[in-house]
């Protein structure tokens, strides 16, 4: 059986423009009539950018959504979780100051951005979920806090997982710092002499005495470890690294086990927006040439259908001359796999529809 998802161009009039555009789009996906938002905290899971990227979505769009979700009586934020590797995003303070930054602040948006795990990026709720490769996902728990989960992706390339759409946004975004180890990792940390002050940070939030400081450096033992990672979100100089020895598969399976640990039990919908398609993550301090022209809007129920039907989108499109992809020499085919040849895509969205989140086959309802 099949889900619908629903798409909208971005050609405009003076009749309407795309904030308008885009709402009509929401409202005639159902999204207001198939969710009761009176009185319900709604989180809104969005990517902020990371300050030097140019192609994260304008705040624009989240206004649109955010009038819609109060004007039916909701209690809305934005919210993200802090990011695992060293940035501008990795705490909430200055993830919060990027926010700002890009324009996703309360004047610009109508609503509070609250980010999601807290300062250090380890508050977080603990969801038993049974997956095949997780037991217990690391959610911020602000997120699981919300009784209404909205994702609101920027559809683009990514290094790791293929493309980043509503799953990734959804799953590793809403991990923890924690839960982002554990996403990447089948391993545990380690940390760096070169980097460690011995301030005992880590060693305090340590739950399993695997941590200790030997002439003023921090050292632990991957025999008492469990790889929780609650050391890597309080060390104060990221000089406690985590393993980065997941395979791509694997990773885009544990993304789909998080994704289902965010959606189950409670109402979801999910917007994604194909423009400026970068080949790489928003995480980047930069983006790179969009490598295919702008396609349109998307929103439906079911993350999984709408994940598909965006790749679809996109690989239909011509590969725009002097784009990365441009380099690969290639037309056709799929334009993912050709700039990110390790990775596969489709094992997070087979895996998502086995766990029952959603179906790889929709129809594509054109507005």
């Amino acid at each position: 059986m099949s889900s619908k998802v629903y798409f909208t161009n971005l050609r405009t009039s003076y009749r309407e423009n795309l904030p308008q555009k885009l709402a009509r789009l929401v409202k005639q996906a159902g999204m207001l009539q198939g969710i009761d938002f009176a009185g319900k905290y709604t989180a809104i899971k969005i990517h902020f950018g990371e300050p030097g990227n140019l192609s994260y979505l304008r705040p624009n769009y989240s206004k649109v959504i955010v009038d819609l979700i109060k004007s039916a009586g909701g209690k809305v934020f934005l919210t993200d979780c802090n990011t695992l590797y060293v940035g501008r995003r990795k705490n909430a303070l200055d993830h919060l100051e990027s926010a700002y930054e890009n324009g996703y602040n309360p004047f610009a948006t109508g609503c509070h951005v609250i980010i999601a795990d807290g300062l250090k990026g380890t508050d977080e709720t603990l969801v038993p979920i049974n997956g095949e490769y997780v037991t217990q996902a690391k959610i911020g728990r602000a997120i699981m806090d919300a009784d209404i989960f909205i994702s609101l992706s920027h559809f683009k390339g990514h290094e790791d997982a293929g493309f980043g759409g509503a799953l990734k946004n959804i799953g590793m975004g809403c991990g923890s710092r924690a839960g982002k180890m554990e996403m990447h990792s089948a391993g545990k940390p380690t940390v760096s002499h070169k980097h460690c002050i011995g301030c005992r940070q880590c060693t305090k939030i340590c739950a399993h005495d695997a941590i200790t400081i030997t002439d003023g450096k921090a050292t632990i033992s991957h025999d008492k470890c469990v790889g929780c990672g609650r050391c890597v979100g309080i060390c104060l100089k990221d000089a406690i690294w985590p393993a980065n020895d997941e395979s791509e598969d694997i990773l885009n399976r544990k993304i789909a086990e998080y994704s289902l640990a965010v959606l189950k039990d409670r109402p979801h919908f999910h917007i994604s927006l194909v423009v400026d398609v970068s080949p790489n993550c928003d995480c980047h301090g930069e983006n790179d040439a969009a490598v295919v022209p702008n396609v349109g809007m998307f929103a439906s129920f079911d993350p999984v259908a709408l994940d598909v039907a965006c790749a679809d989108a996109v690989n239909r499109q011509p590969v725009i001359p002097g784009s990365m992809l441009a380099d690969h020499h290639h037309n056709h085919g799929d334009h993912f796999a050709k700039l990110h040849p390790n990775t596969n895509w489709r094992s997070c969205v087979e895996h998502a529809e086995k766990l029952g989140i959603g179906t790889t086959q929709y129809e594509l309802i054109e507005i």
